[in-house]
């Protein structure tokens, strides 16, 4: 099972196991990880799972489709390279260990 690490904005971190296919939007709001709020469910509509990939992980992950890049243009928090909306990041095995970091605030 791969494991996701989620970074708060004081440094802490908490990794979970993952479930393959499932978002690491998903994944945060199971476990209750601080600061994923996931208002829309996961169907891309309110940013509210702004997450900032390492960059390690990146290009694994992949560039934001043009819909995800509008809703990044509304996130409270700074873009970044590695903003992405995690209810679009798809765990899968090969991602085992993505650390993505958690914006202090989301709209």
């Amino acid at each position: 099972m791969p494991k996701v690490i989620y970074v708060g904005d004081d440094g802490q971190e908490m990794a979970v196991d993952a479930v393959v296919g499932e978002s690491v939007m998903a994944t945060a709001v199971k476990n209750g990880v601080p600061g994923i709020v996931g208002e829309c469910g996961g169907n891309a509509s309110c940013a509210t799972c702004h997450v900032w990939v390492r960059e390690e992980f990146a290009s694994a992950v992949g560039l934001p489709n043009d819909m995800e890049e509008d809703l990044l243009d509304l996130a409270v928090s700074e873009r970044r390279d590695g903003s992405r909306l995690s209810c679009q990041l798809e765990v899968r095995p090969e991602l085992d260990g993505l650390t993505v970091d958690v914006p202090p605030v989301q709209p």
